[in-house]
């Protein structure tokens, strides 16, 4: 099991770790500032931080130690002239980077390797740990993205980059609202997949258009990398054959909205997911913060509250802010309102970290 985790907040990034005594969290740097993702990169154990610094900019961080210093390091640069095309019927704007909404690690035999999902809708790649980047141009360029749109933010946006596991060259990803993508030459070609999502808010004649889906997290399986979630604005949808084709699961209770998603690293069929209520209210489902869990493919779900507040509680989780650890059983998510839960169970019990934190952003395991 890991014994630490990196919180986001939008006040300071934040290390939780399990001792003796149980789990303490410390403050490990910015503090007041926005942070809005980390990267614990598991090749060298340096840590990566992005921050969204509203006037000044957004910037990347890293630290070698844990966070005892911290270093600068470039962010991802669109080239001049660029612009973001959308089809939902706003002007074309000049293409500047507003947030770095996903950031994932190469193999471990590409050192440097990092790639970078950015709003407004930019793949980045670099190969020396973030010192420089490079615009992926065939994903950029491909006609289909100017079809892509914003949902909650004004621009399309990658936020879900996943690496198969069998083969470094091979990634996916997910944009709201753009769907599904893979590419299996490392990035030289980019292909729409994800058919059988649909999108209920759009005209009878686009609901099934893939390049049009508002995909809100996609997470992969490590132990079985064909097997992948997501959880998108009209509900809960399955692929067992690597992102080609998805299948919707009405069972889900007691929503299918939501934002984070997790599957266990090694069974293919085991979900969570934190409900909420839809488009304007956005809050748990009668006040009730919950976990769901399905273990048989979506077929069935648990409703996990043991240790979760009871009602009224309206703590929504982002969707980076809910993680799992590589043996499966242990979870932790965090919440708007800065609450952190962990189970050592997967799910069936809770415990609160002791901490409040500022508002979450991300979870991840380190």
């Amino acid at each position: 099991m890991s014994d630490r985790l990196l919180i986001s907040t939008r006040k300071g990034l934040f290390a939780v770790e399990r001792g003796p005594g149980g789990w303490s969290s410390r403050l490990v740097g910015f503090p007041a500032e926005n942070v809005t993702l980390a990267l614990p990169d598991p090749r060298d154990g340096g840590w990566y931080a992005a921050l969204n610094l509203g006037h000044f900019g957004v910037k990347l961080k890293y630290s070698p130690d844990g966070g005892a210093t911290w270093e600068d390091r470039a962010v991802p640069e669109y080239p001049a002239g660029e612009e973001v095309v959308t089809a939902d019927g706003k002007p074309p704007t000049p293409a500047t980077l507003k947030l770095i909404w996903a950031l994932e690690a190469g193999s471990a035999d590409r050192p440097g390797r990092l790639w970078a999902g950015t709003l407004p809708g930019g793949l980045f790649r670099s190969d020396d740990g973030g010192k420089s980047w490079e615009l992926n141009r065939p994903l950029w360029d491909a006609p289909e993205r100017k079809k892509w749109f914003g949902g909650g933010a004004d621009h399309p946006g990658i936020h879900s980059l996943c690496r198969d596991p069998r083969c470094d060259r091979t990634w996916r990803l997910a944009v709201s609202c753009g769907g599904v993508w893979i590419t299996e030459d490392d990035g030289a070609n980019w292909r729409l997949i994800g058919k059988g999502i649909f999108a209920e808010y759009m005209p009878p004649e686009l609901r099934d258009d893939p390049v049009i889906q508002d995909v809100h997290m996609m997470v992969q399986c490590p132990g079985s990398p064909d097997a992948i979630w997501v959880q998108h604005h009209n509900g809960i949808f399955r692929s067992v054959d690597g992102g080609e084709n998805f299948t919707h699961v009405p069972a889900a209770k007691p929503s299918g909205f939501g934002f984070a998603v997790a599957v266990h690293p090694s069974k293919p069929d085991t979900a969570w997911f934190v409900p909420a209520k839809k488009d304007e209210s956005r809050i748990p489902v009668d006040g009730q913060l919950v976990v769901s869990r399905t273990q048989d493919g979506g077929q069935t779900f648990d409703v996990l509250t043991n240790g979760l507040p009871t009602a009224p509680a309206y703590d929504l989780v982002f969707r980076h802010a809910l993680a799992i650890d590589s043996s499966g059983d242990r979870l932790a998510f965090g919440s708007t309102t800065g609450g952190l839960w962990i189970t050592e169970d997967g799910g069936d019990s809770w415990t609160m970290a002791a901490t409040r934190f500022p508002p979450i952003y991300a979870v991840r395991f380190a």
